[in-house]
Parts: C-alpha cells; structure tokens; sequence
C-alpha cells in the first residue's frame, strides 16, 4: 500500500520511519500518556510487551503515520490506522502531554478518517479506550465515531478504572458521507 503524506492546517502526518523510533520511545516513559494503557508505567528504551495489548511502534510499522507540527517539525505523536480485515481499520492515537488540549488529536483523526475512506476505502473505522478516558472518548466523538458498546473484560492485573469496560465507537462510510 502507498501512502502518502498528509497535511492538515497544523500537522504533517507521514509514513513512520526508524528515526522516529526515539520519538515514540519518549511517548511510553510518560506517566500519564501511559495512564489508560497500563496504568501509567513508563515502558523503557528498549523493553517492549510481545503480550502487550496495545502498539507500541519502534518506527517500521507500516501502518502507524508520525505527526509533526507542520510549522517546525516538532514531534506531537502517532496515528495509526490498523486494518482489522472485512473492510475495517481500528484508530489508535498516542500523543504527546505538551500537545494534549489543542485539537491535534481530533486534527490528525480526521484526516486518517478522511483517507481512510477515500483513499484506503475502508468501510468502518471504529476505535477503543477505557470508559473512563473521558478526553479520548471526546476525541472520537469529534471526528465522527458514535458510541457503539462496552465491553467488560476480566484482567488477571487490572489498572484503575478497568471495571468501568472498554468503549467502542465506529463510523461507517456512508455514515460518514451522510448517506
């Protein structure tokens, strides 16, 4: 699959590249950008969960695109698409804390959003958090996704607010053209 670069009004979203691995690194040592992942324990340098129930991208991971402000080239996260088959892409996101608050989660979504249907033709995207990651869940709200379900999952070491489920929402394609 070819992929291009993006640009949205703030961001440059590119294909990842080995030289972002120390970038997306960064990301995981952060306690709080970790929170609604596995509590908030920073993942080190070169540690990486096989078993882990979320990416974490070294920076050859075909499907996960860097963001940069398109400005200065400053690192703000990662974006992902990862195609789940039958049509669907599952979205994930990671960004990081200095850039939280200023709409480049809902920025850099829309815009994969957006290529995901016109350039991917995927036919859903949906995405997941915690229920109680309120930022996230209003995220997906505004780039498209509507709540869908939740879903209760018994962890053998659960992080605080795991009782509260896993929330998924999705789009589907004509949903989102306003057919």
């Amino acid at each position: 699959m070819i992929r291009l670069i993006l640009q949205t009004r703030h961001l440059t979203l590119s294909p990842c590249r080995p030289e972002d691995r120390n970038d997306f690194i960064a990301l995981e040592q952060d306690p709080e950008v970790m929170r609604f992942l596995n509590g908030g324990h920073p993942v080190g340098h070169d540690e990486s969960d096989p078993g882990a129930d979320f990416l974490m991208p070294r920076g050859d991971e075909q499907h996960v695109w860097t963001a940069r402000r398109m400005a200065n080239g400053g690192f703000v996260g990662w974006f992902c698409p990862w195609p789940e088959g039958n049509g669907s892409a599952e979205l994930g996101y990671r960004l990081r804390r200095a850039q939280w608050g200023k709409g480049l989660a809902t920025e850099g979504g829309s815009a994969l959003i957006r290529w995901g249907f016109e350039s991917a033709v995927y036919d859903r995207i949906v995405a997941t958090t915690m229920a109680v990651n309120q930022p996230s869940r209003r995220v997906m709200e505004k780039i498209g996704l509507h709540y869908s379900r939740t879903v209760h999952v018994d962890y053998a070491d659960p992080i605080p607010g795991a009782e509260q489920g896993e929330v998924w929402y999705e789009v589907r394609r004509s949903q989102w053209r306003g057919e």
